[in-house]
């Protein structure tokens, strides 16, 4: 696991980018955290980081669940804020993003239970103050404790 703290929205970001360095087509990345902890920053913070145009406002997806954006891989921004039961989520044909070309950056992926994968990077995001945060890095899986090596 890696601990790490950022001091502004900025530094979020840049931890997004730095982490993204590292991702490949196939990649899972699991954003967890309260409203406001800094998921969304960090994630349009690696949406730079793949490639993505400035020019494509990464927000988050609350309402239409799944945002697509093309880089130097596609990138699948998934927001489970308004999922209610895993039942509902396998109805939404999930498997078909986590599973596809791209990387997958999941927000509120507590929210998935038993269908996330064996295999992911969870990034825990905690507010300490208006603009710091606490932000937790946990591997499951060898690719992905490779990433953190790199981080570090």
């Amino acid at each position: 696991m890696v601990k790490l703290e950022t001091q502004s929205p900025a530094e979020t970001k840049a931890l997004g980018r730095k982490i993204a360095r590292n991702l490949k087509s196939g990649d899972i990345i699991a954003l967890i955290g309260e409203l406001g902890a800094g998921k969304t920053c960090l994630a349009q913070g690696l949406a730079l980081g793949l490639g993505v145009s400035p020019k494509d406002y990464v927000a988050s997806p609350s309402f239409v669940l799944v945002k697509e954006y093309g880089g130097r891989t596609p990138l699948y921004h998934i927001d489970l804020f308004r999922i209610n039961s895993t039942e509902e989520l396998e109805s939404l044909g999930w498997e078909e993003y986590l599973y596809g070309e791209g990387v997958c950056i999941i927000e509120w992926a507590e929210r998935a239970g038993k269908l996330m994968p064996s295999e992911y990077l969870r990034i825990e995001l905690e507010i300490l103050g208006s603009r710091r945060r606490r932000i937790r890095l946990k591997a499951f899986g060898r690719h992905y404790q490779a990433v953190l090596r790199k981080l570090r």
